[in-house]
């Protein structure tokens, strides 16, 4: 089995779409109302869910994250892209040198920027 994407619904998916621009680029695919973004192997897509009305309730339910070298510096540049910052970047004691940093969508989800983990790693 394989990981192959996440989809976030959304009431206006539209301003998600513009957001997660700013932050990923230009969608990869954009077909029906849904819209998606090729990170590694996966893919970010957001589209229409009729069921979904409003801003998250419950933001930390499903973190959504994103795995990069550059912790700081992807965060500098999210930031700088207008993303909403929830917690700026920080360590673990039982990670020396991994960070950890924090953001929010305009639907109220949170999504993470991490650094790369070991495989087996336990945290």
């Amino acid at each position: 089995m394989e990981f192959n994407s996440v989809l976030i619904g959304s009431e206006d998916p539209q301003r998600l779409v513009e957001y997660y621009s700013r932050l990923f680029g230009e969608p990869a695919m954009s077909d029906g109302g849904y819209s998606g973004w090729q990170l590694g192997a996966g893919w970010i897509t957001v589209g229409p869910h009729s069921e979904v009305k409003g801003r998250n309730r419950e933001p930390g339910r499903v973190l959504l994250n994103f795995e990069t070298t550059d912790v700081q510096g992807d965060f500098d540049r999210f930031k700088a892209a207008g993303a909403t910052v929830v917690r700026e970047p920080y360590g673990f004691e039982n990670a020396p040198g991994a960070l950890v940093a924090t953001f929010e969508d305009p639907d109220g989800n949170y999504f993470q920027l991490i650094s790369p983990m070991e495989p087996g790693a336990s945290g």
